[in-house]
């Protein structure tokens, strides 16, 4: 296979990987901060995904304009979702396996009342919009812009939550509480704000990760779901809490699945991910990437 064709090969299962980590980077913190296995993760790219198509096809806004606006939007309806759900969770459950427990049906009612009231606002057919669609040549190899573009954005943003999350005071708060919940708590971080912010701030990055999505590919109500199954592996592979593993997870999962679906068939793209979920699950469980 020539140079050029590797090239293409691979660049796509970044391109794709670069989705995958900044889903999986906002379903990371919620779960390694508070324990919330939010199963309803993926529903919320979805929403971001149709907000800006409609911002696009409706109204003429650039949808990389609505990329921060997705990103605010899911991010405030993050804070009141937490507020009105999951702070009561935990301030009702006798213990953390049970809150993580009754979280988790609560994700999984999400799940279906976001998906629903999609479906019932704009319907089960497939849209889309054309962005930056014309093909750009690197190398001999050809790669559409608006891939390009999802790509770069995808690695921007994930990279500079990670650094947020290791330079600033806010970042420093959230890592300890990662670490020790007790301890953070007994030094004085306030997780009562601390909480819903950054539930707000992962809902915040599955938006955006929507808003990026619609450039390049067409959406549904029932997109969200194969992303929130995807988020889950790739964090498992970076290991649970891991920002920067799962950067890393979500690009090598990317690129597996490229080259499985090339050398194989592409209807096994799910086989190859499963297969991969169980291999770490069993060799490593505590990821590949954790220290």
């Amino acid at each position: 296979m020539p140079l050029f064709s590797w090239l293409e090969l691979i660049a796509s299962g970044l391109i794709t990987g670069g989705i995958y980590a900044l889903v999986a980077l906002g379903l990371n913190l919620q779960y390694g901060l508070m324990r919330i296995l939010n199963i309803a993760h993926g529903e919320f790219l979805m929403l971001g995904a149709y907000l800006t198509w409609m911002a696009s096809t409706t109204l003429g806004v650039s949808p990389l304009a609505m990329v921060p606006v997705s990103f605010l939007v899911m991010m405030a309806l993050g804070i009141v979702i937490h507020r009105l759900c999951f702070r009561r969770l935990a301030a009702t459950s006798p213990n953390l396996d049970v809150f993580e427990a009754r979280g988790l049906m609560v994700a999984f009612g999400l799940m279906f009342v976001v998906q629903n009231f999609a479906s019932w606002v704009w319907g089960g057919d497939l849209r889309g919009y054309d962005y930056l669609a014309a093909p750009v040549s690197i190398g001999g190899a050809q790669f559409a812009g608006n891939k390009l573009l999802v790509f770069g954005l995808a690695l921007l943003f994930s990279g500079a939550l990670i650094v947020l999350l290791r330079i600033t005071l806010l970042g420093k708060g959230v890592r300890a509480l990662m670490q020790s919940p007790v301890g953070a708590q007994l030094v004085g971080i306030d997780t009562a704000r601390l909480h819903p912010l950054m539930f707000g701030v992962g809902l915040g990055l599955s938006g955006m990760a929507g808003a990026l999505l619609s450039m390049a590919y067409t959406i549904s109500p029932a997109m969200g779901e194969p992303y929130t199954v995807t988020a889950l592996i790739v964090i498992t592979l970076g290991g649970f809490g891991s920002m920067s593993g799962a950067l890393l997870g979500g690009l090598l999962l990317g690129v597996i699945e490229a080259l499985g679906m090339h050398f194989t068939n592409p209807s096994l793209k799910a086989l190859l991910s499963y297969t991969v979920f169980i291999a770490v699950l069993l060799l490593r469980p505590r990821g590949l990437f954790s220290k």
